[in-house]
C-alpha cells in the first residue's frame, strides 16, 4: 500500500500531467523540450514533522519542486502561460482529491539558459508545499 507521501506526490504528478506541457517525475532534462513546455516534478524534502500524540500523527510540510522549462522565440509568453496553468491546476483542488490538507506553490525563480546552436531555454524552479499527515515517519 503506498504511503501518504507517495500518494500525495503521485496525485500532484497526475495533476501536472493533465496540463498541455509534458510532465515527468524525477527524470533528467531531455535533449529536446516539447513546444508546449516541460515540467519535471522533484520529490523534494518532507522536512521535520510536527507530532501529535493522541492519536500519534506526523504532520508534514513537504517541499517538492517543479522544474518548468520552455524554449522558443516567444519563451517569455510561453513561460508565463505555463506557470499560470500550474497555478490554476493547483488552485482547482487544493487537497488533491482529499489526499493532503493543502497544496500551495511559491513564486518561481526564473533563469534564461543559453543553448549552443538553438534557442535559449527559460526555466524556473517552482517550490510546492504539500501539507499532509501520516501515522509513521516512514509511511
Amino acid at each position: 500500500m503506498p504511503t501518504p507521501r507517495e500518494t500525495t506526490l503521485a496525485a500532484l504528478h497526475a495533476r501536472l500531467s493533465a496540463l498541455p506541457a509534458t510532465a515527468l517525475r524525477g527524470e533528467v532534462l531531455p535533449e529536446r523540450v516539447p513546444a508546449e513546455g516541460l515540467l519535471i516534478l522533484r520529490d523534494g524534502e518532507p522536512g521535520e514533522p510536527e507530532v501529535t500524540l493522541s492519536p500519534l500523527r506526523y504532520h508534514y510540510q513537504h517541499r517538492a519542486e517543479i522544474e518548468a522549462v520552455v524554449q522558443g522565440a516567444d519563451r517569455d509568453a510561453a513561460f508565463d502561460t505555463l506557470t499560470a496553468s500550474i497555478g490554476a491546476a493547483l488552485a482547482d483542488d487544493r487537497t488533491l482529491g482529499g489526499l493532503c490538507d493543502w497544496v500551495e506553490a511559491e513564486a518561481p525563480r526564473p533563469v534564461d539558459l543559453p543553448v549552443e546552436g538553438a534557442a535559449s531555454l527559460k526555466a524556473a524552479v517552482i517550490p510546492v508545499v504539500l501539507h499532509y499527515s501520516a501515522d509513521d515517519p516512514l509511511g
